[in-house]
């Protein structure tokens, strides 16, 4: 089973479209607080996010968000948090026409609408209280 290290980040040759999935597969450390997910427009500090996915196990929420132009748009809270300290887990981003479709086992938890054009997303980055054995795009 592969080890990625964390921050990881790997470049979007294909971008993203409708159908895409990201599949990121894991374990959390026992002492894990938070990791993230971003989809990024560009490698650049600071660059917009289409997607901010974060798994807050120390307060056990998950929020998402957008940012853009410097700016961090409105947060969006799941009501259930599909992770659990020192489990695996399996996370799936589904790209649909209108949005982000977040999978955890067989459920959709959460359903976060583009606020940008998926054509801008050139770069995927997982980062924070994760170990990571694949990260993938279908």
């Amino acid at each position: 089973m592969a080890n990625y290290t964390v921050p990881h980040k790997a470049q979007l040759q294909e971008g993203l479209r409708p159908g895409s999935v990201i599949r990121v597969r894991g374990t959390l450390p026992p002492n894990a607080n938070r990791f993230h997910l971003n989809l990024l427009c560009s490698e650049a500090a600071g660059a917009d996010a289409a997607l901010h996915c974060n798994p807050r196990l120390d307060s056990g929420e998950m929020v998402f968000n957008s940012f853009q132009n410097g700016t961090w748009g409105r947060e969006e809270r799941s009501p259930s948090l599909p992770f659990q300290k020192g489990q695996p887990f399996d996370l799936l981003l589904i790209i649909t026409d209108d949005g982000f479709k977040a999978v955890a086992g067989d459920s959709v938890f959460h359903h976060f609408p583009h606020r940008m054009p998926l054509a801008l997303v050139r770069l995927l980055e997982v980062g924070g209280d994760v170990q990571l054995q694949s990260v993938s795009v279908l």
